[in-house]
């Protein structure tokens, strides 16, 4: 079976797509089989890789909504081994339609449900919220990975974030685990993003990733030529610690109980 992971953080701006974007590309990377869902109707997990979001082709929109099928949306790359399932703006209308419909918060659950086995990693780049996208990604999911950028302001959200992650545990997915917090956008010459890494260090222990995603040109450039950052400069550091992290993955998805 495929390994669900959903990449959120309702706060904006601290690398959650950036994350997805080149997790996707560097476990495939590793011949893993990859599919990632832009599912954040501003669409720029698709950008990353070079894909139009105002195309003629379907998009989840279509797939979440039962139009489409899985083959139809997926969009393949450059890159052998992975998948893409781009978004759309009509993804933002979604959260209203479903509003009404019953079973709203699994919808994209019953849709990838008996379709993804072919595949070893379904990643779901989340909107930067706790709507209702969010809580389909987190239904559908086996585990989260948060994105957390060392500073104050992000680390505050921290605590509604698990909160909220605890209440679709209880009510709606009762094998969601927290896969890990990734720290991000890292500086290690700012004395207060090294105390924040501290502190989050101190508090959830394993949960925090060993692998350190560092602020660094080549992934903030990467976007602007629709590419990851291992297509972009692969010998830059951002490359080197999401390989690292890709690494990370695999050993724990190996791992035994």
């Amino acid at each position: 079976m495929s390994r669900i992971i959903a990449i959120v953080n309702q706060k904006g701006g601290v690398g959650k797509t950036a994350t997805a974007v080149n997790l996707a590309a560097t476990l495939a990377a590793c011949e893993q089989r990859v599919l990632l869902l832009d599912c954040d109707p501003q669409g720029n997990a698709s950008t990353g890789f070079g894909l139009r979001k105002n195309g003629p082709q379907p998009s989840l929109y279509q797939f979440l909504i039962g139009q489409s099928t899985l083959s139809q949306v997926i969009r393949p790359v450059v890159a052998p081994w992975l998948d893409v399932i781009p978004s759309s703006p009509d993804l933002s209308g979604a959260e209203i339609e479903l509003v009404s419909a019953s079973s709203r918060e699994s919808w994209l659950r019953k849709r990838l449900h008996g379709a993804i086995d072919q595949y070893d990693f379904v990643l779901l780049d989340c909107p930067p919220s706790l709507g209702l996208l969010t809580v389909n990604g987190l239904v559908a999911a086996d585990s989260v990975l948060v994105p957390l950028q060392c500073e104050f302001y992000a680390m505050e959200g921290m605590s509604q974030l698990l909160r909220t992650l605890e209440l679709v545990r209880r009510g709606l997915n009762p094998t969601l685990q927290l896969g890990g917090i990734l720290l991000t956008m890292f500086d290690e010459n700012v004395s207060g993003q090294v105390q924040i890494a501290k502190e989050v260090r101190q508090h959830l222990g394993l949960k925090v990733f060993t692998t350190v995603i560092p602020r660094h040109t080549a992934v903030s450039e990467a976007p602007s030529f629709g590419k990851p950052v291992i297509w972009y400069d692969l010998h830059s550091a951002g490359s080197r610690a999401y390989l690292q992290l890709a690494q990370e993955i695999l050993t724990k998805k190996d791992a035994k109980p």
